[in-house]
């Protein structure tokens, strides 16, 4: 678990998951009434007993959580109906999903809440699975052989939570030689190759659609950040401010450039453009920007609390106008965060937030991601989200579905109780 440090900040803290087991009686009862709430988004009394089942043994105590060993350690656990159930039978993911954000509305909804974009890699070894391909993992920093999931998260002064997840395809999926790969895995055959920020923007926009979430920022890291897609679909809510992470190389300038009208000649035909006058400076990249700031224009903050003492960074902000094609684009603040060291490691955000925005506030969205980092370490040490061993793209999804209902319905609890990580069913029962 994260320490206090880094659940304070200038707006709120978030809290930490701090739930134990002797906190709750009655576990298996408050587990059957949260079931009961998705008995519509099932056809059959079957699946809805195995739905229970299946969440029953993520929440064991038992060392690995995939389909065989949870069928044979619960009550009245059927292997091949368990898999059956994981990864054949409907179920109506949507209205699943729908419930879902209620619910998280209800416990954690806040007008200041925080939506945060991240991936995950799920390590493989054989190559049959959905989505499965030798890919950047960012989990371990390098290629590996692995499917790769981009999840939206939820934070608040009330707790964090995971909304939604994708699982993303490599463009080779979509190619005549995965075509028997495709239908053997059960991917949609509506299923088109969209890339990871893409397909960011299609939970950001459900989640706008679905009204259920309030929310006032969202945080995302380069990979989204660096996505004209990405901002501008969250640039058409005007009221939503982002805090982006940023490559060290973009480019931009400190102050606007003169630009002019240049003609010239097309085909035989007189055109205009517009360019920047030959006496402006040339846009310069945030890492220039930064190594040449003045020592006096660093702010040291306390971001987090460590077993060592408090944890602390410089930072510095600026508006700059964004360089896109050699052309001024649009005015945001960026914003630089760098360690306390000799040669200090830099961070680089822009964000569109007001002009009068305090510089606590970039402090505190520069830490906040934590929240959906611990959502993954959660959901894989306590539910077994990464040890499924499934290879349709419906018990990938089911799986993923059901490690996001477990993770809230413990933090429901939480909640509920007022008070106070991990609360183990005991199979037995």
């Amino acid at each position: 678990m994260l320490p206090d440090c880094r659940t304070t900040g200038d707006l709120y803290p978030i809290p930490k998951f701090d739930l134990e087991t002797n906190d709750v009686t009655e576990f298996n009862e408050e587990l059957k009434g949260y079931h009961n709430i998705f008995s519509d988004c099932f056809l059959r009394q079957e699946p809805r007993d195995n739905f229970y089942r299946y969440m029953v043994g993520q929440f064991s105590n038992q060392e690995k959580k995939s389909i065989e060993p949870i069928a044979l350690n619960v009550i009245n656990g059927n292997v091949r109906a368990m898999q059956r159930f994981v990864s054949s039978v409907v179920w109506d993911e949507e209205k699943m999903l729908s419930i879902h954000r209620s619910m998280i509305k209800t416990d954690m909804g806040d007008p200041d809440g925080v939506l945060i974009f991240d991936e995950s890699g799920f390590l493989k070894k054989g190559n049959d699975s959905a989505g499965v391909a030798k890919q950047y993992c960012g989990n371990l920093g390098k290629v590996e052989n692995c499917q790769v999931v981009v999840f939206a998260g939820y934070a608040s002064r009330y707790g964090y939570s995971v909304l939604d997840s994708r699982l993303f395809f490599p463009a080779k999926w979509f190619g005549e030689d995965y075509e028997y790969l495709r239908t053997k895995c059960g991917v949609p055959e509506d299923l088109t190759f969209k890339t990871k920020p893409q397909l960011a923007v299609d939970m950001f926009n459900t989640i706008v659609t679905d009204e259920k979430i309030p929310f006032k920022y969202v945080v995302a890291d380069s990979l989204y950040g660096n996505s004209r897609e990405f901002r501008e679909a969250v640039e058409k809510r005007d009221d939503i401010v982002y805090f982006v992470s940023m490559p060290c190389d973009t480019l931009c300038w400190l102050k606007m450039p003169v630009l002019k009208e240049k003609e010239y000649k097309y085909n035989g035909e007189k055109k205009t453009k517009v360019i920047v006058e030959k006496n402006e400076s040339k846009p310069v990249s945030f890492e220039k920007i930064a190594k040449s700031t003045n020592p006096f224009f660093w702010y040291k903050r306390k971001v987090s609390e460590g077993t060592k003492g408090p944890i602390k960074y410089e930072f510095n902000r600026k508006l700059v106008i964004l360089s896109k094609d050699g052309l001024p684009e649009k005015t945001v603040w960026l914003v630089i965060k760098r360690n306390i060291e000799k040669k200090p490691q830099y961070s680089y955000y822009i964000c569109n937030a007001p002009v009068n925005i305090p510089l606590s506030v970039f402090v505190w969205l520069s830490s906040v991601r934590w929240a959906i980092e611990q959502c993954f370490e959660e959901t894989k040490s306590g539910l077994g989200m990464d040890q499924y061993q499934v290879r349709k793209y419906a018990g990938w999804y089911h799986h993923m579905l059901t490690c996001m209902l477990g993770h809230f319905f413990l933090w429901h609890i939480k909640i509920k109780l007022g008070k106070k990580s991990t609360c183990y069913y005991d199979t037995a029962n």
